[in-house]
């Protein structure tokens, strides 16, 4: 018996058994190297879904694939089941035989579109909702009008007809991308969003009549053993238009409450769905289905155990779900019949079989950055991983023995150097790591220095068990200077000494109490009394938003007209901004410094003098690189913060893509 074997019992989804409790959440991949235009999934898509599969998940459901092209049309999105031939079946069966093969069940998410929340600079149709003059959530300017009888009519069809095709093509059920996120089909669910006076409108059930013709439909279409899932946020998490609930604040529901999440939980059972695929939230709380770091773990658990109480068809609980002993309890106890996962599975696509196996500290952690994913994603860029860039391009990134062994060095022991080892050391290279300090993790100790990233310990801790893994050499307290490289005589060096903090040269700036960045998370004890953090970048209000939750007096002062202006994911900015409103964090613009004097921080706005009291002052205007090293004579890499800077994602890829190829 194995600590998690509640997780690896099958589980019944209608007339198909699912081998474990895990099922891959849908995760957008639209561009047009990973799905065709008729919907059906290229080769390089078709690996990647194999890729998880093969790391042991139970069920897999796919990336929405819209049923119609002729409203809500994105250039992103350019697929659609309406463009589907004879050649969809062959292709798509291409897709299931594999996954079949690997041992995973495959669904296929069949969705309507986006409705208000579709971007309108990237639209190709035109606006369109629930109900008229509904607000775009990207523009609200722009106001969306609602679909008439004949257009839901439309979409009924297209939904059968696209599930037909799926049985045909081998996919063992659809997951119908309905009720979820306050996409199109979730606008006509929810009363805030849903002003129609037909009977599309009103009470719940006319509310719910559209998902309920759906499956209706594709029941008769493909016969009652054809399990249809249902993606299912049980509360919308909003207090107004584009305006979301951090968790733990107590606010009037505009949306749908936990009550009626309940009771729509159990109308959707009656109407024909065998399966709920839980979370929360719409774009207007996009943290709750796409949960960043600053999120709790297992943010939508609770909820999604209540509605689970209340009806018998299995529901899956999404969001942050990762961690192995959270899963299960959730399962064990359960709470709910099923783990939906996202981004781990990028992290790592192997943690179902490494979880099976006992081998727990094997896992990469996901870290919830949304870098490689769903940023890329509203990029229109091919969905990766911050962590593991050979995502989406698993065959063209796949680790291959090197054709010589070569000595290699890497200079610096932060993530980037560790990544370069790790990649250079499973390629069979004979691999000497060298760290200045007493500690592996470079820059990102600081960074995880922050109460809410856990998941940033566990993967340096990962990386510390990767190096005696693959059987790098480390050695700590070791500064390489040029007669070192002459005495190692490497092949290769991969020179990896990252970043350092930016500086101002201001009067006082030597005092104490004015610490940098990384001073004040590497020594939160140095950090007291009223605060004031100079710079408003992710960091400064990372480091902001960390003390105003848990009670202390934070300023910003911010040199641009604008804080947060900054290229992170919008679920992890919406949350942020979301955040500063909530706990009231002052931030100044505009504010030039000029000395930190007698724990008083003096600046000018417009010519005019302004002071605020600082027990602690903190600098966090950036980093510049730091080289360290010159060139040797051995074929030479600068990775990372030490080439220029940029991010996780930035080190980790440059680090991979460099070593895939010595």
């Amino acid at each position: 018996m194995g600590k998690y074997d509640a997780l690896f019992s099958p589980m019944k989804v209608g007339t198909v058994e699912v081998k474990n409790r895990f099922a891959l959440m849908p995760m957008g991949i639209h561009s047009a190297r990973l799905v065709n235009p008729d919907g059906s999934f290229t080769d390089d898509g078709i690996r990647y879904y194999e890729r998880i599969a093969e790391g042991g998940v139970g069920l897999i459901i796919t990336s929405a694939i819209t049923v119609q092209g002729k409203f809500d049309n994105s250039k992103g999105s350019h697929s659609s089941l309406d463009k589907a031939g004879p050649e969809y079946i062959e292709r798509s069966q291409k897709l299931t035989d594999r996954i079949h093969k690997a041992g995973s069940k495959i669904f296929l998410q069949l969705s309507g579109g986006s409705g208000r929340t579709l971007p309108m600079m990237v639209a190709e149709g035109e606006p369109i909702a629930a109900s008229d003059d509904m607000p775009n959530v990207w523009d609200p300017s722009i106001k969306h009008r609602g679909l008439t009888k004949d257009e839901i009519q439309f979409y009924i069809d297209s939904f059968a007809h696209g599930a037909k095709l799926a049985k045909e093509a081998g996919f063992d059920g659809v997951e119908i991308h309905a009720i979820h996120e306050g996409y199109l089909i979730d606008q006509f669910t929810i009363a805030f969003f849903n002003r129609r006076m037909d009977e599309y409108g009103g009470n719940l059930e006319g509310r719910l009549l559209f998902p309920k013709k759906i499956v209706e439909a594709i029941k008769e279409a493909c016969g009652n053993d054809f399990p249809v899932s249902v993606r299912f946020s049980v509360r919308s998490m909003i207090k107004d238009f584009n305006s979301g609930a951090i968790p733990g604040e107590d606010f009037i529901e505009a949306g749908r409450d936990l009550e009626e999440g309940i009771q729509a939980a159990q109308l959707l059972e009656k109407y024909g769905y065998d399966m709920l695929n839980g979370d929360n939230g719409t774009y207007d709380s996009w943290w709750y289905p796409h949960p960043p770091v600053y999120m709790p773990e297992a943010c939508n658990l609770e909820d999604c155990a209540e509605v689970q109480k209340h009806v018998s068809i299995p529901v899956l609980c999404a969001g942050r779900m990762e961690n192995p002993a959270i899963a299960l309890d959730a399962v064990e106890s359960g709470k709910v019949s099923g783990v939906g996962i996202a981004r781990q599975f990028l992290a790592d696509p192997d943690y179902c079989n490494k979880l099976k196996e006992g081998n727990v500290e094997d896992i990469r952690p996901c870290i919830a950055c949304h870098e490689g994913c769903l940023k890329r994603i509203f990029k229109g860029q091919d969905m990766c991983c911050a962590l593991n860039p050979a995502v989406c391009r698993e065959d063209t990134y796949e680790l291959k023995p090197a054709m010589s062994k070569k000595k290699v060095m890497v200079i610096g022991g932060g993530i980037g150097g560790m990544e370069a080892a790790r990649v250079c050391a499973l390629r069979g290279h004979e691999v000497t790591l060298y760290e200045k300090t007493d500690k592996l993790g470079g820059m990102f100790i600081p960074a995880s220095g922050m109460t809410f990233k856990e998941s940033d310990k566990r993967l340096i801790a990962w990386y510390e068990r990767q190096m005696d893994k693959c059987g790098v050499a480390v050695y700590m307290n070791t500064t390489v200077t040029d007669k070192l490289i002459q005495k190692e005589t490497p092949d290769v060096v991969f020179r990896a000494t990252g970043s350092i903090p930016r500086e101002l040269n201001l009067p006082g700036v030597e005092n104490d109490y004015v610490l940098n960045a990384v001073e004040a998370l590497n020594h939160p004890e140095k950090v007291k009394g009223d605060i004031v953090i100079v710079g408003g970048g992710l960091t400064g209000i990372e480091i902001a938003y960390d003390h105003a939750k848990n009670g202390e007096n934070v300023t910003v002062l911010e040199a641009m007209d604008k804080a947060l202006n900054v290229d992170i994911a919008a679920a992890n900015l919406l949350y942020l901004k979301e955040a500063i409103k909530y706990y009231k964090i002052p931030i100044v613009t505009n504010a030039n410094i000029t000395s930190f004097e007698n724990n008083v921080v003096t600046y000018n706005i417009s010519g005019k003098e302004e002071n605020v009291h600082a027990d602690t002052v903190i600098i966090s205007i950036g980093y510049t690189s730091n080289p360290q090293v010159n060139d040797s004579g051995a074929e030479f890499y600068t990775i990372g913060d030490a080439d220029h800077v940029s991010n996780l994602l930035g080190a980790i890829w440059s680090a991979y893509e460099q070593a895939m190829n010595v």
